[in-house]
């Protein structure tokens, strides 16, 4: 199945659960906004894309209790607030609630809030194949390329960013391998990368995130290829770690692409303006359960970085390659 979705038969919002991969292959059902919200903030679904697609079916649901539109946007403004970092959510919130605004009943509301979150789901796959048309021209046969966090199919409704542009070089016929960091503290990379690389039998190498520099320098790696959870107009927010690579990789004269849909991008707004979400201390004390560090030690957890454009040698969307210098 696709990495979310709407089931017509249930009514109800499926996703693949990210937490228990790679152990486990696992759907949940979500037939209220509350257990959305809770998936949401569980990380049983993320990434930007897929985040908005979320949202839009988060609509879908909110109007199954509501009875009028005060209602309806209070309860959505809990859903927008799960995770403030990427802009996607809210996006794919506002397309599906200005649809529903064109109901007259609680019925229709509902009724034109799935017609539109369905067919943002739909969008959200065809952008993510013209993302990896545009930017497989811009990866080489033999490349490896080193990428962060997942911004692959798990990230989206379906193919992926930064990831379907790997998909699509290699369906070309081009040889690409994939370095895969782990992305701590959640570990996206090895669990959910890694997991999907091999899925489709595309080689890939796990390494811890601080083993960056040193295969950069060791001439391991040709490309650094990312997704971002938010585009401003000085530069891209995406999972904490990825200002690490891009610096290390503008040392090493290593291109350092960003593969994100233009939904993602908010370049009115100033790198100082946006909110970094920051996650529980438990996140870094403990690891499947087991506690790894003092349980009074003081923890800083943000969940997003910020890579300023003089980093970024292009942006992958589906509109094509842009340069950094034509956004500032």
């Amino acid at each position: 199945m696709r990495t979310i979705e709407w089931d017509d038969e249930k009514e109800v919002v499926k996703l693949i659960d990210q937490t228990s991969l790679p152990v486990a292959y696992k759907i949940v059902e979500c037939t209220r906004l509350d257990e959305l919200i809770d998936a949401i903030k569980r990380l049983k679904v993320r990434g930007a894309p897929a985040l908005g697609v979320a949202g839009a079916f988060g609509v879908v649901l909110a109007c199954k209790n509501v009875r009028n539109e005060p209602e309806l946007k209070a309860e959505l403004e809990k859903l927008t607030k799960a995770r403030p970092t990427a802009i996607n959510l809210s996006y794919g919130v506002n397309r599906a609630l200005q649809a529903a605004m064109c109901g007259r009943t609680p019925q229709e509301m509902r009724s034109y809030a799935l017609e539109e979150a369905k067919r943002l789901a739909e969008e959200d796959s065809a952008v993510n194949r013209k993302i990896g048309e545009y930017g497989s021209e811009l990866l080489d046969d033999g490349d490896v390329v080193l990428t962060h966090c997942n911004a692959g199919r798990l990230a989206c409704v379906d193919w992926g960013t930064a990831l379907g542009v790997i998909r699509t070089a290699i369906e070309q016929g081009k040889r690409i391998e994939v370095i895969a960091s782990e992305t701590r503290p959640l570990n996206q990379g090895s669990r959910l990368t890694a997991w999907e690389l091999l899925q489709d039998k595309i080689p890939v190498t796990l390494i811890t995130d601080s083993m960056s520099a040193k295969v950069m320098r060791d001439g391991k790696v040709d490309k650094v290829l990312v997704g971002a959870d938010r585009v401003v107009k000085e530069g891209v927010f995406n999972k904490i770690g990825t200002y690490m690579h891009a610096v290390v990789a503008k040392v090493h004269k290593i291109p350092f692409y960003v593969a994100a849909p233009l939904s993602s991008f908010d370049t009115k707004r100033s790198y100082k303006e946006v909110e970094i979400e920051e996650r529980s201390p438990e996140e870094l004390i403990f690891f499947e359960g087991k506690q790894i560090a003092p349980l009074d030690v003081k923890v800083y957890n943000p969940a997003f970085d910020f890579t300023p454009f003089e980093l970024i040698e292009a942006m992958i969307t589906e509109k094509g390659v842009v340069r950094p210098d034509t956004l500032a």
